[in-house]
């Protein structure tokens, strides 16, 4: 497995990140689902945490399987590292 650049380290890294705000706003949300800011802070997130998703599978290959992300030609899930294993 060769390693990677650096941009994919810090994509990676955002996504992660993202993910983590937006599990934490929606378990807030859960028990305050009246509280506007935070749903205009998750709905801003979720909206920032797609084209942060986006860019990274336009450069690096899909990031989920089951068509939840698009494959470009050839077949990329044969081609690793995937994300899980960085």
């Amino acid at each position: 497995m060769s390693k990677l650049d650096e941009n994919y380290y810090r994509k990676l890294l955002e996504l992660q990140q993202l993910d983590f705000a937006l599990v934490e706003l929606n378990l807030y949300l859960d028990t305050h689902p009246n509280d506007l800011g935070a749903l205009q802070q998750y709905n801003q997130l979720a909206q920032q945490r797609q084209q942060c998703a986006h860019e990274f599978e336009m450069q690096y290959g899909p990031l989920m399987n089951f068509g939840h992300s698009f494959s470009r030609y050839p077949w990329q899930w044969v081609e690793t590292p995937w994300p899980w294993q960085v």
